[in-house]
Parts: C-alpha cells; sequence; structure tokens
C-alpha cells in the first residue's frame, strides 16, 4: 500500500472518568519497525486494542491498513498478526494443536516456516498449554503471528515472560522481518529491545505522543556522555553552558553535553592537551528517562 499502514489521528478512549487516551496521534510507515513505548497506564494497550478493533474510540480517526478496525475487523484481520500482552490460550489443547488450530483460523500457515520458529524458540509442540510456563505459551503465541505471511505484526510486550536467549529470537526474527519489507509496531518495556530493532519509535504519556522520530533524530536532540582524560588540569570547566552530570579529579572529566555546546566543551579540553576521549549517544534509556524527567519537571 502507499499511504501508511497505520495512521491514527486525535484518539481519544475515556473509562469513567479516566481518561486513557487524550489525542493520541500516531503514524507507521510501510516496512518499518516502529517502537510504541510508554510506561503502564500511559495508553499503549488501550490503542492496540482500538487498532485492533476490540475496543471502539470515543472520538478521532483511526485507519488501519487503509480500513476501518473497528468496521473491517475481520477482512483485516487476514492480513495482520498481533500477539497481546495478556496471552490466553487454550489449556486443554497442546502447543501443536492449538498453532494448529491459530493457523487455520488465518488461512494456514507455511508449515516449514512454523517449523523452523518452533526449533529457534525451543518450544515442545506435545505439551499440553496448562503445563505450560509462561513464557512457553508465550512462546506459543509468537510463532503463531510469526509463522504467517502478513503485511503486519503487531506485538504488545512480546517478550514478556521470555529467557535472554529465546528474547534474542525475537529480535532476530523482527530484523527478518524489516529485511522483508514487512511492517511491525512493537509496544515493550524492555528499552534495549527497542533500541535493537525499531527504526523509528513514538513515546506516549498520559494517552498523548509527547516525541515522535526515527532513533538518530531523537538522539541529535539529546547529550552525548563524554569521558576524557588530559594531560594538564582543566580550568573554566564550569562555565561551559550545557553540561550536565559532570565528574572531575583534576585530569579526567566526565560529563553530559548538549550537542549544541559540543565544541566549547572541546575547545577547553584542546587548552589541556587531551590524552583520550571517548563520547558515547545517549541511550534509548536515557532518552526515554530523560523525556519524562522534562515532563515531570513542567508539571
Amino acid at each position: 500500500m502507499t499511504g501508511p499502514v497505520i495512521d491514527v489521528r486525535d484518539l481519544r478512549k475515556s473509562f469513567g472518568s479516566t481518561h486513557a487516551l487524550d489525542g493520541l496521534d500516531l503514524v507507521v510507515q510501510p516496512g518499518e519497525v516502529h517502537g510504541f513505548l510508554g510506561p503502564n497506564g500511559a495508553g499503549k494497550t488501550t490503542t492496540l486494542r482500538i487498532l485492533m478493533g476490540l475496543l471502539r474510540a470515543d472520538a478521532g480517526s483511526v485507519s488501519l491498513l487503509g480500513g476501518d478496525p473497528w468496521r473491517d475487523a475481520v477482512a483485516l484481520h487476514s492480513r495482520l498478526s498481533y500477539v497481546p500482552g495478556d496471552v490466553s490460550l487454550w489449556p486443554s489443547l497442546t502447543g501443536g494443536e492449538t498453532l494448529d488450530i491459530l493457523g487455520r483460523m488465518r488461512g494456514g500457515d507455511d508449515d516449514a516456516r512454523r517449523e523452523r520458529l518452533v526449533d529457534a524458540f525451543a518450544l515442545d509442540p506435545g505439551v499440553k498449554v496448562s503445563a505450560y510456563s509462561k513464557g512457553n505459551r508465550q512462546k506459543v503465541a509468537l510463532i503463531a503471528a510469526l509463522a504467517a505471511d502478513v503485511e503486519l505484526y503487531v506485538f504488545d510486550e512480546p517478550t514478556d515472560g521470555l529467557d535472554p536467549l529465546m528474547s534474542e529470537v525475537f529480535r532476530t526474527e523482527v530484523a527478518a522481518l524489516h529485511r522483508a519489507g514487512r511492517t511491525v509496531l512493537l509496544s515493550s518495556h524492555v528499552l534495549a529491545e527497542v533500541d535493537a530493532v525499531c527504526d523509528r519509535i513514538s513515546i506516549v504519556r498520559a494517552g498523548r505522543i509527547v516525541e515522535s522520530g526515527s532513533l538518530a533524530e531523537l538522539r541529535h536532540l539529546q547529550r552525548m556522555t563524554i569521558v576524557a582524560v588530559t594531560g594538564h588540569e582543566l580550568h573554566g570547566i564550569e562555565d561551559v553552558p550545557g553540561l550536565a552530570d559532570v565528574s572531575y579529579d583534576g585530569t579526567t572529566l566526565r560529563c553530559a553535553v548538549e550537542p549544541a555546546h559540543l565544541d566549547e566543551l572541546l575547545s577547553h579540553l584542546a587548552a589541556a592537551g587531551v590524552v583520550s576521549l571517548e563520547s558515547r549517544p545517549p541511550t534509548l534509556e536515557e532518552m526515554f528517562l530523560r523525556y519524562y524527567e522534562q515532563a515531570d519537571g513542567a508539571r
């Protein structure tokens, strides 16, 4: 399709006196892996449930794969895969039987692809769902979703309950979807996971998007971490604007610096004779926490 895969404008949803969504805007373009970030209660799961046609919005417009997720739910679900944050499966069935049913519900999966995923996620499909751990139930849902050859994959906290090795398997599969030109919307609390696989992110707070863009664009706005060792004592470092978290012991400086003031910092370091210099862009976790700290400070 030529337009956005997901196009949400001024979305609003209340539960009694609680405003879960308060004018949320979200755009996901074809072929991108889009991270959807925010703490519990920010509105992420409510947004996803509206996108899946499980909830009806109070106001605003929602376009999913060019259709209306409430009116066109059946047709749209044949073109997407969804893993909810609270996976519920049939306890009396085995994992393999569950995969069979979920596959038939969408018209059939690629058997070879499904078997590869079963092996990759180290799932025993002969065990009943009632005997599975939370992590194994999560694996069943992920295998069912990833085995489908669809246009859009939507994941809500997909690695909850998985060990680090299986989380890495999931990230590898998402990277493969990205290379194949598929679109992924990933809601996750694991910021390292989003940092590893997403090329764009949207940060939600109190039912509204407070920041959206590529990781490179958002990092450009944030402080870099600098560790420098100088041959001589630094003078006037306290006069350099845009510094934070400054630690200095005479010849070793650790600090964070705003990109706009990096030149001034480097000039001071050069005057003291740079012996070594390390710089690092902000991690996604640092960016996320700073956005929330700024928002809290403005209240």
